[in-house]
């Protein structure tokens, strides 16, 4: 079917829907990409080794020296942590709640993007299914209008435009996976902020981890 047919032809057999797959496949790996490098920089930083270095600050008074460790981190847990520590010296319900603010910002900012990657998972099938619909109503007009063909004419244009919905499969299986696992990563973001921000709580209020 596609022997010494160029990427363009097979692209055309399926029609302009085609082209509409082949953005959403660019930008779902573009936005992916994105995803992976700025996750891993930041989970550079061990929660385990950080939160040691911070509590060795604080258990020698040097609270400025913890926040220096947090601004040199691009861990959204050093973020939680040094919103905690700017309210050093306050109740420990104010440190709480600056904390729980600062969470609720990281996680916005862990979620960026992410729902463009989890919209092409959803819809990319639907739009190939749409090409293919038009590439079989395209087809059958063509032999109506003709006034000849058979069965094999009718069976070339359908395995033409199922194309689409092949696309469509090809976008939307990376993507599904992809969110998936970006909205797994966040959730582990959330469950290391959300327990650096307890143990910061302790510290800052009664000295203890």
């Amino acid at each position: 079917m596609f022997e010494g047919k160029t990427i363009v032809e097979i692209i055309n057999m399926g029609g302009f829907t085609m082209y509409i797959l082949l953005f959403c496949s660019v930008l779902s790996l573009g936005v992916m990409l994105a995803k992976l490098a700025s996750y891993r920089r930041k989970s550079r930083t061990g929660r385990v080794e950080f939160m040691a270095s911070i509590k060795s600050e604080i258990e020698k008074g040097a609270v400025a020296r913890a926040i220096a460790l947090c601004e040199a981190s691009a861990s959204p847990s050093a973020a939680v942590v040094r919103a905690g520590l700017k309210k050093h010296g306050h109740e420990e319900k104010i440190i709480s709640n600056a904390m729980e603010r600062e969470i609720m910002l990281e996680t916005v900012k862990l979620e960026e993007y992410t729902s463009i990657i989890g919209t092409i998972g959803n819809t990319a099938v639907y739009i190939g299914l749409f090409g293919t619909v038009l590439g079989i109503v395209r087809a059958f007009h063509n032999i109506s209008t003709i006034g000849t063909g058979g069965i094999s004419v009718v069976i070339g244009g359908v395995s033409e435009a199922l194309i689409c919905t092949a696309t469509g499969l090809m976008v939307a299986i990376p993507a599904v996976i992809g969110y998936n696992y970006f909205m797994k990563r966040v959730d582990t973001f959330v469950t290391e902020m959300e327990y650096c921000a307890s143990e910061t709580t302790d510290l800052l209020t009664t000295g203890k981890p």
